[in-house]
């Protein structure tokens, strides 16, 4: 299946008052990591489906996912989403993915409106890397590489190939679909964002589990619009990492080196 397929989520059925739900979702191994769905679709779906209950012009400013529990791949689950509260200017929501009774995904997004305001403070951070011709990184290795990266194409200008053990823990690159989708919306940049792998498994000598535990994305406004075609920079680094665990932060550009995205994540290593 696509990405615009799999983030064509049904329309949701109310209900009560402030809840809807969609029942019979399913990911296909294709789209397998590990022993779970690649996180960056579950949280598009999430996402797609928070995004059909909000009826004016907001726009997502904040996108937090925690990634509960595994969500098997080819088994049906459901997507419930609750609107905690839609005030004058933001609405906040909450979607949680579920599967036989268990919670596996849970994310909360706040959406909103543009206003008039004295305070501007332009972004004055660019990168300097050349746009790729072609995609140059981890090729298709049987039980190394997640099953999901054939849908992307992710060009590394500095950092270090996963279980390489190199004494790096930064990724600077490009990314963008493989297959392009009909139009870029920011379900699809959610989903394309968690296309890197965690910026520590280059510094592991073997492949060894490790999860996003939660993922926290900022979205800046105005922003162009883009081509599905389109490359996206990105750099992560890591800010911090000790018992297992290890904090990074990424900025996102689009290809007129304007910043688009923030993201944050904490993820479990078991090495």
């Amino acid at each position: 299946m696509t990405v615009d397929e799999l983030l064509n989520i049904p329309q949701l059925s109310q209900t009560s008052e402030n809840t809807w739900k969609v029942d019979g979702l399913v990911i296909p191994k294709t789209w397998g990591q590990g022993r779970t769905a690649f996180g960056g679709i579950s949280a598009g779906m999430l996402y797609t489906a928070v995004k059909q209950q909000v009826t004016d012009n907001r726009v997502l400013r904040s996108f937090t996912t925690n990634f509960v529990g595994p969500l098997s791949l080819e088994t049906p689950f459901s997507i419930e989403v609750t609107l905690l509260r839609t005030g004058k200017n933001v609405s906040q929501f909450t979607a949680h993915a579920i599967q036989d009774g268990k919670s596996c995904v849970f994310s909360q997004a706040c959406f909103g409106v543009a206003r008039q305001s004295g305070i501007q403070v332009e972004n004055t951070d660019t990168h300097d890397m050349p746009q790729p011709n072609k995609a140059k990184f981890i090729p298709q290795i049987p039980k190394v590489t997640p099953k999901f990266l054939r849908y992307f194409d992710l060009a590394i200008e500095d950092g270090g190939i996963p279980f390489t053990r190199r004494k790096t823990s930064h990724y600077h690159g490009f990314m963008r679909f493989k297959q392009p989708p009909e139009a870029i919306t920011d379900a699809h940049i959610i989903t394309m964002i968690d296309a890197w792998p965690p910026t520590l498994l280059q510094m592991m000598k073997l492949p060894a589990p490790a999860s996003t535990v939660s993922w926290n994305l900022e979205f800046i406004h105005p922003h162009k619009p883009v081509s599905p075609t389109d490359w996206f920079a990105y750099k992560a680094h890591t800010r911090q990492a000790a018992d297992g665990y290890g904090h990074t932060e990424a900025t996102i550009w689009d290809k007129d080196n304007e910043v688009i995205a923030i993201s944050r994540q904490t993820v479990a290593i078991f090495d």
